[in-house]
């Protein structure tokens, strides 16, 4: 007969777990729209930025929740423990969007600014390794491939988004007269002519481009938080009847 106090304990540890699933799944999205509209707008950034505060707190707050799930699962701790480290980055420095929007001529909020951008990039990447090795511990074979192959894609998806996001920083900050150097130092007229092509196109379509690809993997990352998610309340009723 099955000692009923560890199946109690593990009760509870996935019912954490499923509530930090919850908080990741609905504080996502809503971060993303926050800080963007802390960012870009007037007179609602002050509110904006309570809400910013709020909603990364809710991610790292879901993150905590999951911790208490396996607790001796050495791999699976590390995964989590990096992507708190970034919701924990991100919490940090989401004033700073109210004072860049506020101050936009000051260096230093811009920098902070862009390491917010790129912590938040890498919080996705890292809910993806956590994801990954969460379906690892879960009796899903099912739930394991799929979140085997769509975690992978996340992942070259989010390179690709750091890079160009590397890239536009690079053309929106290049000197004009650097690039004209460049240019005659460039004999052959094709190539001169791509080069100021890929920058005009990342100069005013960059930040678009960029957004419109991080929301891939975005949405398939909330897509797999849904189902582990319903794949562990599965679990739990199954062990209640």
């Amino acid at each position: 007969m099955l000692d009923p106090a560890p199946n109690a304990e593990l009760l509870r540890s996935l019912g954490r777990l499923a509530r930090g699933l919850s908080a990741l799944f609905w504080g996502m999205p809503a971060a993303l729209i926050v800080c963007i509209r802390a960012a870009t707008s007037e007179w609602l950034a002050p509110w904006m930025i309570v809400a910013a505060l709020a909603l990364n707190g809710l991610l790292l707050f879901g993150l905590w929740q999951m911790g208490s799930f396996q607790k001796q699962e050495r791999p699976w701790h590390t995964a989590l423990d990096r992507a708190k480290l970034m919701a924990l980055i991100n919490l940090g420095l989401s004033p700073f969007l109210f004072f860049s929007n506020r101050v936009p001529d000051q260096i230093f909020f811009s920098i902070a600014v862009l390491i917010l951008t790129v912590s938040g990039v890498l919080f996705l990447l890292n809910l993806n390794f956590v994801l990954d090795r969460l379906a690892a511990m879960l009796p899903d074979e099912t739930l394991r491939q799929e979140t085997k192959q769509f975690t992978a894609l996340n992942r070259w998806l989010l390179l690709v988004v750091l890079v160009l996001l590397g890239g536009t920083l690079a053309v929106t900050r290049l000197d004009l007269h650097l690039l004209d150097r460049v240019n005659d130092l460039v004999e052959n007229r094709v190539l001169e002519r791509t080069v100021n092509i890929i920058v005009l196109l990342l100069e005013r379509f960059g930040l678009g481009l960029i957004l419109i690809i991080a929301l891939l993997p975005l949405s398939m990352t909330m897509a797999l938080i849904w189902k582990t998610k319903e794949v562990i309340l599965a679990s739990v009723f199954d062990a209640r009847r």
